[in-house]
This record gives C-alpha cells, structure tokens and sequence, in this order.
C-alpha cells in the first residue's frame, strides 16, 4: 500500500498553508475592511487579534493535524474514540465544499478580467458597468468557474509533493515578488503619502467597538482556520518539524501579504483622488479604473491580475485537499480520480452561485443572492463553530503530555497557549458569532 504523502520541507508546509490562508481575505477583504473602518487603526487590531486569537487556533489545527496524521475526521476519531468529535471534520468538510463552490465563482472572475486585461486591455470609462456586464453574463461566468476549477483540479490530483508543494514553491515567491512591484509603482505617485499615512498613522477617533470586532473576525477568518485545512496540511508534517515555528511562519506571512496589499491599495486611491471606503468594489472596479489613469497602467494591471489568480489558487487547492483527502482516506491510488469527481461536484454545486448575479438574480435567501447565502453560511456560522470545536477539544480533550509533545516549547509558551486555546479564543469566537448573528 502506497504510503501518505510528506511536505518535502518545512519551507514547502509553510509556503503552502501561507497559501490556504492568503487568498481573497488578505487581498480582497482586507483592504476594502480597512478602507471603511478607520485604516490604521483597523490594521493595528488586525495584528494583534492575529497572534493573540488567530495563531492559537491555527496552532491547535496543526496540533490535531500532525497527531492524527490522516483527514481531519479520521484524525479526531483516533485522539477521541467513540466521543463525537469527528463531526467537526465533518462540518469542516462541507464548509470547504460549499466555499469552494462559491470561492471558484470568484476565481472565475479573476481569470476574465486576465484575459481581457491580456488581450483586448481594460480601457473603458465605467469600471462598475464592465464589472456588472461581467458578472451577469452566463456563459462567461460558468465558462470562467469551469477554468477555474481545473486549474485547482489539476494541482489537487498531482498530490502534496507533485502538486500542491511545486506549487506553492513558485506562487508564493512570484506572489511577493508581484506585490513588491506593484507597491514600488503605487509609491511613486504623486499624492501616495496621504495613503500610507492612512494605513501606519493611527487616528483613535476611528477605535470603536465595531472596529475590534470587526478587525477580530478579519485575522481569525484570514487564517483560514475553522475548516480544518490546517489540520489536513499538518497531517503530511514529519514529526521532527517545529509546529510553533510554522504557525508563526504563517501568521507573519499573512499579516505581510495583507499590509503589502494596502501599500498598492491606499497610496494609489488617494493619489488619485477616490475614497478609501467604496466596499467590496475597490478590486474590480476602483483599482482598474487606477491602473488605466497611470503610464503602463495595463501592465501592471496584468500583474495585479496574475498575483490575484496566485493568491486564489493557494486558498481554492486547500479547500479541495480537504475533500479529496477526506474521499480517499487510505487509498491514495484514488487522488487523480477523486479530484476530478469532486471538483466537477463543486462546480454542479456552485453554478446557482455564479448565475446569482444575472438570471437568478431575483432568488433571494435571508435578503441575499444564494451567493450571498453560501458566503453568509460558510464565513458567519460554520467556520466559526467549526473552529470554536477545534479550540475546545485542543484546550480540554488533548492531555497536557500530548500537546507538549507536539508543540516543544518552553513552559511559560506552552501555558499561554493552553490558556488561549481554552479561554480567549473561545469567548472571542463567541462573540464574533453572536455580534454577526444579530445583524443578520
């Protein structure tokens, strides 16, 4: 019997969980969530919710993961037998299968505005019409998700080391280096100090309660954890590899790739004389309509655009592993044929997201696009209680002997993180998920 797949190297399991967690949260919701809650501040809280809730959690995953050795389910079923546990790889599981099949309606998305950036340009006088005629379009954005997924398929199927590993070694790095360039050119217009004075210097009249809270769900939700991709990655972790380390490792990538995508954000809109605040829209539709105001705008453009396509890779290849690591269990032989059938499962499962904004733009679930809804069930409810169950069982059902084991860290890190993982995180989780709840 083959036996299960290991990371090459620690760089390969850092660079690739770096991958799962850098994705549209830090490029995409990160700095539309600064923009419109006071910038520097939010990115303070953001940072410190990111180490003293976030990591814990993300540490704990990887705990679970590396004990466990195998999918999340079969994992938690060996730490607990006979107790229910497990059904938090369960949730898990249908939680990446469902952002999966909404995250590639996006991907999809990327990839159109690639192609037309590549080959016809993006020279248009309005951004937000081009954004719509985009999205309500059928056949392009099925035809889009369709590409999408077998990009992520075709990573998937090859395993960690041929696949997701290779990968990840040449994304991440072109990933920051993309990054670096675009920030360089944003820098350099005139007027780009106002936006790196409202990304570092902070303004204390924009610290409201509403900040903390939102800038709490930002880090946990920008980790990815909740899903169990962590745990699955860590599973494919030798022994002799410092989990503490990785987890830091990851945390600071994040918390980087994130304030880069603000220097290319921020010092440009302002530059330029657009609000910080436009939402959901600054990536489509405010930050194209930048590049085309600038020399070689379409250039950069295309590389804002490839480095988009990276990031949501990384992420969208971590939520199949989860799946097909989960379908195949034992029988690694399987892996090429199961990512095929459960990519093309997800891809049926989210067509009604892709049409939501066109012909099925009219169905509406809790005052929401079903889109809306797969964001809403996945990022407001799931991933929450998901990783409140992950929090608990590492602080109360993994005896101290056995977390010791795994972390090697000095006492007084060891306490700390058994500390968080029982209290902080759990009570913050839980009022994120209340706060969220009321306001829907």
């Amino acid at each position: 019997m083959k036996q299960r797949d290991q990371w090459t190297s620690k760089l390969g399991f850092v660079l690739a969980a770096a991958g799962s967690a850098i994705g549209l949260g830090a490029i995409w919701k990160f700095p539309y969530m600064a923009g419109m809650n006071g910038g520097s501040v939010f990115v303070i809280l953001f940072i410190i919710s990111t180490f003293a809730i976030g990591l814990p959690i993300l540490l704990a995953e990887f705990v679970i993961g590396r004990m466990g050795q195998s999918d999340a389910i079969t994992s938690l079923k060996r730490l607990a037998p006979g107790r229910k546990w497990h059904l938090a790889g369960w949730l898990g599981l249908a939680m990446s299968f469902i952002i999966l099949s909404f995250y590639s309606v996006v991907g999809g998305w990327i990839l159109s505005y690639l192609v037309r950036a590549l080959f016809f340009g993006l020279d248009v006088t309005d951004h937000g019409a081009l954004f719509d005629s985009i999205i309500s379009n059928p056949f392009e954005v099925l035809i889009a998700q369709a590409m999408f997924m077998i990009l992520t398929i075709g990573i998937v199927q090859s395993g960690i080391k041929g696949g997701i590993e290779r990968a990840s070694r040449w994304m991440m790095p072109l990933l920051f280096i993309f990054f670096i360039i675009l920030a360089i050119r944003s820098l350099t217009l005139v007027g780009a100090m106002e936006g790196v004075r409202f990304l570092f210097v902070p303004d204390w009249s924009q610290l409201t309660g509403s900040t903390v809270l939102l800038a709490l769900g930002q880090a946990f939700f920008s980790l990815s954890v909740g899903v169990t991709a962590m745990m699955t990655y860590a599973s494919y972790l030798p022994k002799e590899e410092s989990l503490g380390q990785s987890a830091v490792n990851v945390s600071i990538l994040n918390i980087v790739i994130s304030l880069l995508a603000g220097l290319v954000i921020f010092p440009a809109v302002f530059a330029l004389g657009h609000s910080p605040a436009e939402g959901p829209g600054l990536i489509f539709v405010i930050l194209p309509a930048i590049f085309s105001q600038i020399p070689l705008g379409n250039v950069f453009m295309i590389i804002f655009f490839i480095l988009m396509l990276f990031a949501t890779l990384t992420s969208s290849i971590a939520m199949l592993e989860i799946v097909v690591s989960s379908g195949i269990r034992k029988k690694h032989h399987q892996r090429r044929k199961a990512s095929w059938i459960f990519g093309l499962l997800i891809f049926v499962v989210g067509i009604p997201s892709a049409l939501s904004f066109g012909v099925l733009a009219d169905v509406q679930i809790f005052g929401g696009t079903v889109f809306d809804f797969a964001d809403l069930l996945t990022s407001r409810i799931g991933m929450p209680i998901g990783a409140l169950i992950v929090s608990l069982f590492a602080g109360f059902v993994l005896t101290k002997a056995q977390t010791d084991d795994e972390l090697r860290m000095n006492p007084f890190m060891n306490g700390l993180w058994k500390f968080l993982v029982r209290f902080a995180a759990p009570i913050a989780i839980i009022v994120i998920f209340f706060v969220w709840i009321v306001e829907l």
